[in-house]
């Protein structure tokens, strides 16, 4: 179990994913319960407690592989990203719904019924994903989850050109451990969200975005010029170049998502943390 990173991996002394067996030692192995996000988003705890230190986050229509039940607590794994934690089993379904159509819009109300004047269900955010149903002028049936405009929304294979651009619409939102939606998010939650919009899944954290995209993408470390699409590792922290001279990301610093001098933000996270580790570009 040394060898497996604890962050994806759904083992316990007492209890472990049906996957993990002959990987892993636990008194018993379990095969997981699929159930899906209903609420606009669901933290994933490393405790059952509200109070619990959040790891990531289930956007609506994310599914949650379920391995114990616990006080109203469930723990098991994102489908996702493979996340492991507890999350609140009042904020799941045990239907699960096909997916096929996602949040494109930075963030766009679901209603309780095809009228822009009808109550909002939620407020979902980019990249939540759904089960279309009936339309009704000018919007689509979320099944289980309300009604959402349809110029906010399209089917799953539907990407975005510029995964900067996605990025750069998250400007001025605020930062949130753990976070991955437009109302709060990470550094790791930014990248990963901007680049699933534009096609290409990453993992959460960004220690794993850095292994995952120097297998893919080509380093320019050492190169003295940097591009709009760059995207810079220091040891736990990621951001993306908007252009030549400017620095894209989510930072506890300033508190949101900010853009400013990538030589000023490259000195103080420097100090802070550690020299630039990594620049990649998209190959």
């Amino acid at each position: 179990m040394s060898t497996l990173d604890p962050r994806l991996t759904p083992a316990r002394p007492d209890l472990a994913a049906a996957h993990l067996k002959g990987q892993v030692e636990a008194a018993r192995f379990v095969e997981p319960v699929d159930r899906q996000a209903i609420a606009a988003s669901v933290p994933i705890r490393r405790i059952p407690d509200p109070q619990g230190a959040v790891d990531d986050q289930l956007l609506a229509g994310d599914v949650f592989a379920l391995l114990e039940e616990k006080d109203g607590w469930g723990w098991g794994y994102s489908r996702a990203d493979g996340f492991v934690g507890w999350v609140e089993l009042i904020a799941l379904s045990e239907e699960v719904e096909a997916v096929d159509h996602r949040v494109t819009a930075l963030r766009t109300y679901a209603f309780s019924a095809p009228d822009l004047k009808s109550e909002p269900n939620l407020l979902l955010s980019l990249n939540c994903s759904f089960r279309a149903g009936r339309r009704e002028s000018r919007y689509v049936e979320a099944v289980g989850l309300g009604w959402v405009y349809t110029g906010h929304c399209g089917p799953l294979d539907e990407r975005a050109s510029d995964f900067v651009a996605v990025a750069e619409s998250f400007l001025g939102a605020p930062y949130l451990w753990g976070g991955k939606e437009s109302l709060g998010l990470d550094c790791s939650g930014l990248v990963q969200m901007a680049l699933l919009a534009s096609g290409l899944a990453v993992p959460r954290d960004s220690d794993q975005q850095e292994a995952r995209l120097g297998e893919i993408w080509t380093d320019v470390t050492v190169r003295p010029e940097r591009r709009r699409g760059d995207v810079v590792f220091w040891p736990g922290h990621v951001g993306i170049m908007t252009d030549s001279e400017h620095l894209l990301h989510a930072n506890g610093h300033w508190m949101d998502v900010t853009l400013e001098p990538f030589e000023r933000a490259e000195a103080r996270i420097r100090e802070g943390h550690a020299p630039v580790r990594h620049i990649f570009r998209p190959a």
